[in-house]
């Protein structure tokens, strides 16, 4: 019986913590009872951060320090990673393998390495079935990803109170960290309008970089909802990527460009739109929704601006009816 888990990391940013969520649930699905530890091997992840929150009853200790693997000697013999300790099944997820025998070393069971997979042939290119393959392994086929449940009752009341029961919502998530990675604001709008025409609520999802986009949103499209502004719902302390994740848990879909939204709405369990620029990244960095459809800019031309309202428009209304 597994009683202890180790996932093996060199740490994350916001973007690969967020691609990681339904790795993580999967896991805890799969491991219900388990202790799982995660070791970000070069000392930082946004699972002790940003998304510490999120990960709460998914991920029970994160190991930050001590030798495990980041340095070029802390595979020598009297070096202590993850300070001595051996779990019962440790599943890394990089692909160095020097550093994969650092984490062999903390297993007293199963071993899982990608390391080891990246060498075969049919190793996945997206970095979500990479992880799926992984799971798979470390569960004899029975585990999978799955959309994170939070458990951080106050995130699920305000996304109640912000998003209550009735209306059919639909989030828009205009944001993108590169100016090339945004479909147009306007593209959004006019996809907002044809959402209220159908009977459906847009729910606009900005950053807190992007209120000059969110003032113009509100404007061009009143009948819109900006949850994330102006709150009156008693959860104020809850915001940014859990509230984002909680919110998704109520949306018929979402439309994100290739960004941290898009992953959070994905991790939330939201079927997904996803507008990427390019055809190569939007394999390897596709998000793990349940269901997913997805535009590719290129396919139509040059830069976002080329892909047309049309196109995403029917792929939205194929999400939100549920046909495959």
């Amino acid at each position: 019986m597994v009683q202890t888990v180790l996932i093996y990391s060199m740490g994350e940013v916001i973007g690969d913590g967020l691609i990681k969520l339904p790795f993580i649930a999967g896991l805890r699905a799969a491991f219900p009872e388990a202790r799982i530890s995660w070791c970000a091997a070069k000392g930082e992840t946004v699972y002790a951060g940003p998304l510490k929150s999120v990960v709460a009853g998914y991920v029970d200790e994160v190991i930050l320090e001590g030798p495990n693997g980041a340095g070029a000697l802390d595979g020598l013999l009297w070096s202590r990673p993850f300070s001595g300790r051996r779990f019962d099944l440790v599943i890394d997820t990089q692909e160095n393998l020097r550093r994969s025998g650092v984490a062999r070393r903390g297993a007293s069971g199963r071993f899982v390495s990608a390391a080891r997979q990246a060498r075969r042939k049919d190793w996945p290119v997206a970095v979500t079935e990479r992880l799926a393959r992984l799971l798979d392994l470390a569960t004899d086929g029975q585990g999978a990803p799955k959309p994170l449940a939070l458990n951080n009752t106050d995130a699920l009341k305000a996304a109640e109170a912000l998003l209550p029961a009735g209306p059919t919502y639909v989030g828009l998530a205009p944001g993108a960290g590169g100016q090339d990675k945004r479909w147009p604001l306007e593209n959004y709008l006019e996809l907002a309008r044809r959402i209220i025409a159908n009977g459906w609520t847009p729910v606009f999802l900005f950053g807190p970089d992007e209120a000059e986009d969110a003032a113009i949103a509100a404007r061009e499209v009143p009948e819109g909802l900006q949850p994330e502004r102006n709150r009156i719902d008693g959860f104020t302390g809850v915001k940014g990527p859990l509230l984002v994740i909680a919110l998704a848990g109520r949306l018929a879909a979402g439309v994100a460009n290739d960004a941290g939204p898009g992953h959070m709405l994905a991790a939330g369990g939201a079927p997904l739109l996803s507008l990427q620029q390019d055809r190569r990244k939007s394999v390897k960095f596709r998000p793990a929704a349940q269901r997913l459809e997805m535009l590719v800019a290129e396919d139509y031309g040059s830069g976002m601006s080329a892909l047309p309202v049309d196109a995403a428009w029917d792929a939205l209304k194929t999400l939100v009816s549920g046909a495959s």
